[in-house]
């Protein structure tokens, strides 16, 4: 078997690590499978890739925080890079003549960079599955339903994909509903649920022990995702830390490799002579210090909340707001489940921070699993794909079409 996998990656490390967490199980569950990964992510190279997959570097795409795009590192047009980047693209495609091609996001790819590459499939390669891989949330209903409609997303996704997976729950959010689809998307639609993460490389205990920290004290750890819009969230927690000086916290923070070089630096020097603070830039086992950790402050990506949720572990998330909704209503859906606590970022202050933080270390219970936070995506997607390669029948265990609604404020100042 062989699968082609899509990840545009113009901003942070969501797509591509939730796009490698889904081909290192397919790579157990189908020992011949053999993946080719196309992707503009900068770290690629720095994840642990599994054997059975290799990847083709595309040229990087910057993205803002107000969302506007440009090429991240040439010094091109960006409709020259996107140019590249689609015949790259079309060029692997035409080569590896893959068996299904699992895109993420975006039918048609950043700035419809895929148009080509879906052309050559249905006109040479028929027999190629063509399958869209959706995040539980996109964005407000309303900004995404217009998006959607302006790229003509709905009619390429009915007319040229075989499937469409969400890894998320109608529970948490019907994306079938929020987002209008019509009755023949609703039938290509399957809910998969959330991915359990794998377990980190090192155990609680053996990690906690390298840092030093006695079992008597509390370690926070603090992760802004990627960092690229990652230094309010460390800035305020690092003055939290000094607003308390008699509390003793154990804290490591994982700045992001996406976070300036100035606010990185900034960071270590604030940080610097404190034995109780470790500051890293980066780590391929995020898993491992989440595991050590008593309660973690984080950013609401789908990747961190996922890993929050494999593990259970007592989280204060602080979402971004901005260019989009997806992490502020992800947070607050799953707050209302009693899956963390959450700060809306309008109210974040250092005083508030630590409290909140406090307030959960005096918790002695860990997080139970809660209703609607189904955690099966990776074997349904290797069942859905079985289906789709060899014609079995694809089981989905929820229906796009009856689950509750959730009153939600969504106006962020």
């Amino acid at each position: 078997m062989r699968l082609m996998v899509y990840s545009h990656d113009a901003f942070g490390l969501g797509n591509i690590r939730r796009m490698l967490a889904i081909c290192q199980y397919l790579l157990k569950v189908f020992p011949k499978v053999s993946i080719l990964v196309v992707s503009g992510s900068p770290v690629l190279h720095s994840l642990r890739l599994p054997a059975g997959l290799d990847y083709i570097k595309l040229p990087c795409m910057g993205r803002d925080e107000a969302g506007d795009m440009s090429a991240k590192y040439l010094g091109s047009k960006m409709e020259d890079t996107v140019k590249l980047r689609s015949d790259l693209i079309l060029t692997a495609t035409m080569n590896f003549q893959p068996d299904a091609f699992l895109v993420d996001k975006k039918p048609d790819g950043l700035q419809g960079e895929l148009k080509s590459t879906i052309k050559f499939l249905k006109a040479h390669l028929p027999q190629t599955k063509l399958v869209l891989l959706l995040r539980d949330i996109l964005d407000r209903a309303e900004v995404t339903i217009a998006q959607w409609q302006r790229h003509d997303y709905y009619r390429t996704l009915e007319t040229l994909y075989d499937q469409a997976w969400v890894v998320g729950t109608p529970e948490v959010f019907d994306l079938c509903r929020e987002y209008q689809f019509s009755e023949a998307l609703v039938r290509k639609t399957h809910f998969c649920g959330y991915i359990l993460r794998e377990r980190g490389l090192k155990s609680r205990s053996q990690l906690r022990q390298t840092l030093g920290i006695k079992p008597d004290e509390s370690l926070v750890l603090v992760t802004p995702g990627g960092g690229g819009d990652g230094y309010r969230l460390v800035d305020t927690y690092l003055r939290g830390l000094a607003t308390f000086p008699q509390r003793q916290l154990k804290s490591v923070i994982i700045s992001g490799p996406e976070m300036s070089v100035a606010q990185r630096t900034e960071i270590l020097q604030r940080s610097a002579g404190n034995p109780d603070i470790w500051v890293e830039e980066f780590t391929d086992d995020l898993m491992s210090y989440m595991d050590a950790a008593d309660v973690v402050v984080a950013m609401g990506g789908y990747n961190t909340i996922g890993e929050i949720l494999t593990l259970r572990k007592k989280a204060i998330v602080i979402p971004r707001t901005q260019p989009v909704l997806e992490q502020w209503i992800r947070a607050q859906r799953m707050a209302q489940l009693g899956a963390f606590k959450t700060i809306c970022p309008d109210r974040l202050t250092p005083e508030l921070l630590m409290e909140s933080v406090f307030d959960e270390l005096c918790c002695n219970h860990s997080t139970p699993l809660q209703p609607g936070l189904e955690m099966n995506a990776l074997p349904r997607i290797a069942q859905l794909l079985t289906g789709l390669l060899y014609g079995s029948s694809p089981v989905s265990a929820y229906s796009p079409l009856d689950s509750p609604k959730f009153t939600l404020e969504v106006s962020v100042k």
